[in-house]
């Protein structure tokens, strides 16, 4: 960032920093399937908010009813997240971690919705603003990078728990610093989590390299489906509940599926479906290069960055994969200035079958 944008942000600091102040129980929750940059920024957060305005009352609410993912229970504090369902409060403050868009909350939308005021840090793209004062910005590569200058900004320095948490955050939203977003002030904010007493190699530890055998099962049938697309510029592959059934594997697992699809040589765009308990179907996009894959998650109801982003899906894997591909194709063919092939509404896939 220049110095006129630090300047600008740390206007915007002040402003969340008021209403703190003037908040006697503030509320700190992210998306809906929380991952490493949500669980670590609001942890870090609440802690932030604890030392800094040691008379503020801070909960960590879950949007809904699922647990904190078994990837990022050894971060320190997520034993203090509450599901939404249990918190009874109206806030004075509701503080939004990891998104500015208020369909992600979920069920927590409600809290949001009678809480006094509104404080947002986030980097992904915002609509419409709904908030009283915040930091959203796009070109930061976690929420965690922003919510690490906060605290800076207010206290001067970190604490390693902190840090802790917002390393994790880092990582694994930049894909272990792999993808587009691993810029100059990614691996700055990282070096300076590091001086704080936040252990990388404990992070690769519990993230990376401690997966249960049911999950390396379910990551082989995942493999073994692998399909390519559009003359292998589109990989796409998925999960069903029967084969987290019989694996043996939790949802909350498969956050890393979409990589292992995304590793084919030669593709563009990658898409992992995992289909829910519930019935419902949810889509990771990934983008290795210029396409803007996050216009496909918003068509679907999701949102994202233009090289990472998701959705949720009503409809079975059959029918999302005949609904995704086209347009995954189509943002393709828009970037190689073509005209993008007729959308057929009818189109059917075979599933594990290319077209």
């Amino acid at each position: 960032m220049t110095v006129s944008d630090f300047e600008w942000q740390a206007g915007l600091f002040d402003e969340i920093s008021k209403l703190v102040e003037e908040a006697s129980s503030v509320a700190i929750c992210a998306h809906t399937s929380p991952d490493g940059d949500a669980i670590g920024s609001a942890l870090a957060l609440a802690e932030l908010i604890e030392t800094a305005w040691p008379a503020c009352d801070v909960t960590c609410l879950l949007a809904d009813r699922d647990v904190v993912p078994r990837t990022y229970k050894f971060l320190p504090g997520t034993e203090r997240f509450v599901h939404v369902d249990d918190y009874a409060t109206d806030p004075d403050l509701f503080f939004c971690v990891d998104l500015s868009a208020p369909g992600r909350l979920n069920e927590a939308r409600q809290v949001l919705e009678r809480s006094r005021k509104v404080a947002v840090i986030d980097h992904h793209p915002s609509g419409e603003r709904f908030w009283d004062a915040g930091v959203v910005r796009p070109d930061a590569a976690a929420a965690g990078v922003i919510v690490a200058e906060y605290a800076q900004h207010v206290l001067g320095h970190l604490t390693q728990t902190m840090a802790q948490n917002l390393l994790c955050a880092v990582i694994t939203d930049t894909g272990r610093f792999q993808y587009q977003n691993a810029d100059s002030e990614a691996f700055e904010c990282a070096s300076m989590l590091v001086d704080a007493g936040a252990s990388p190699s404990m992070i690769s530890l519990n993230v990376y390299q401690s997966f249960r055998l049911a999950y390396l099962h379910l990551e082989s049938v995942v493999m073994g489906r692998i399909v390519t697309f559009d003359h292998g510029r589109i990989a796409y592959s998925y999960a069903t509940r029967n084969d987290l059934e019989r694996t043996g594997a939790h949802p909350d697992e498969c956050d890393g599926l979409i990589d292992v699809v995304r590793s084919v040589e030669g593709s563009e765009v990658a898409l992992f479906l995992k289909e829910l308990p519930d019935g419902k179907v949810r889509g990771n996009l990934r983008s290795k290069g210029k396409h803007d894959i996050s216009v496909v998650a918003r068509s679907m109801g999701g949102g994202g960055h233009k090289a990472a982003a998701g959705f949720t899906s009503d409809g079975g894997i059959d029918a999302t994969l005949a609904c995704v591909l086209p347009q995954l194709q189509a943002v393709l063919a828009a970037a190689d200035g073509e005209a993008p092939a007729p959308r057929n509404p009818q189109m059917k896939l075979e599933l594990g079958k290319g077209v």
